[in-house]
């Protein structure tokens, strides 16, 4: 959520709005706010008057504009927090209530709104208002390959030092759950000691991701054409399904072919470019100047055309009774085997 700074800033310095409704698919970023609002709004002997918080599930818009309508206790402000608001159903009455209050809100309540997974109707006479006043505020997922990018930002902000393909792992691994990637990062920051640099070892022994045997290091091993690593690997995997999902490993051997492409394509132009376009870390740009010299541009595609075979095979289609162990397999040695394999591209 691109607010999200500013609404904290403004917390802290009490520059505070009378309405914020936060919607959209992406939970992290408005618990986020949530604990801001929860905990650094009010002192602590003012939040047993002052502070009220609700579920979706065990109230309506117009119990809520109710409360907001009345007055502070022995104090400035009242906060008023309503969580999983997108359990309260929508009716034409509960618009109008938020349209009426949404235009003239009570400035002494701070009104806080937590309509969750999904968007809330910009069609709505409220949603028009709370727009036009700048309280409405869109929390969206991040795409998953930007996720590695938020990594290293949230890795920046909490000080620690990684190595720089520590982001990229933990995106891999951990998927596309903000809230978990933010707590396994506490975690290791907690773990970490004063000038540690985050590592695969260090995130090996607390999260469970293999440094040795990851999607990674097969990427690496076919980048090479190191047959005996790539298929030790392979089996590794093949043995893991929960830890290594088959629709992620070829997922990111796609993306890794596609960017080899892009390499290919951009030949000759500064690193900066290459690895602005390819969205990476300039510092695997030589693992894709070493693939470079076993892949030329038409084997990247064939190597596309051959993970396309093999997703219609783990789906079914032209694989019978297969696993997705054996499909690995046969995936690996029909991309380092490239120049025999024929494929219609």
């Amino acid at each position: 959520m691109k607010e999200l700074d500013l609404i904290l800033k403004n917390i802290k310095n009490k520059e505070l709005l009378p309405i914020y409704f936060f919607h959209g698919e992406e939970p992290f970023f408005m618990d986020v706010a949530l604990k801001s609002f929860e905990n650094d709004v009010l002192e602590e002997d003012e939040k047993a008057f002052n502070q009220t918080v609700v579920y979706g599930k065990d109230t309506t818009f117009s119990e809520v504009l109710s409360l907001a309508r009345q007055f502070p206790m022995m104090g400035d402000k009242q906060v008023i927090i309503v969580k999983e608001a997108q359990d309260i159903t929508l009716t034409e009455p509960e618009s109008t209530a938020l349209k009426l209050y949404a235009e003239n809100p009570v400035e002494s309540t701070i009104l806080i709104i937590a309509y969750k997974y999904k968007k809330v109707d910009a069609r709505k006479a409220f949603t028009k208002i709370l727009t036009t006043k700048k309280m409405i505020f869109l929390s969206e997922k991040v795409k998953d390959y930007n996720v590695p990018k938020w990594i290293e930002n949230e890795i920046r902000t909490l000080k620690i030092q990684a190595k720089p393909n520590i982001p990229t792992l933990l995106a891999e691994y951990l998927g596309t759950d903000l809230s978990r990637i933010s707590n396994e990062l506490l975690k290791l920051k907690m773990i970490l000691k004063d000038g540690e640099v985050l590592d695969e070892k260090i995130i090996e022994t607390n999260i469970g991701i293999s440094k040795d045997f990851n999607v990674f290091e097969l990427i690496k091993a076919l980048g090479k054409k190191d047959e005996i690593n790539a298929f030790k690997i392979a089996h590794f995997i093949g043995k893991s399904p929960k830890a290594n999902p088959f629709v992620m490993t070829t997922g990111n051997l796609y993306n890794f072919f596609s960017n080899l492409i892009i390499f290919h394509t951009m030949a000759g132009q500064s690193p900066q470019n290459q690895a602005s376009t390819m969205g990476i870390n300039p510092y695997f740009l030589k693992d894709f100047a070493e693939a470079a010299r076993f892949y030329n541009l038409k084997n990247c595609t064939r190597a596309i055309s051959i993970l396309r075979e093999i997703d219609l095979k783990s789906k079914g289609l032209g694989a019978i009774n297969m696993t997705d162990s054996e499909l690995l397999k046969e995936m690996v040695y029909k991309i380092l085997h490239i120049d025999q394999y024929k494929v219609k591209l």
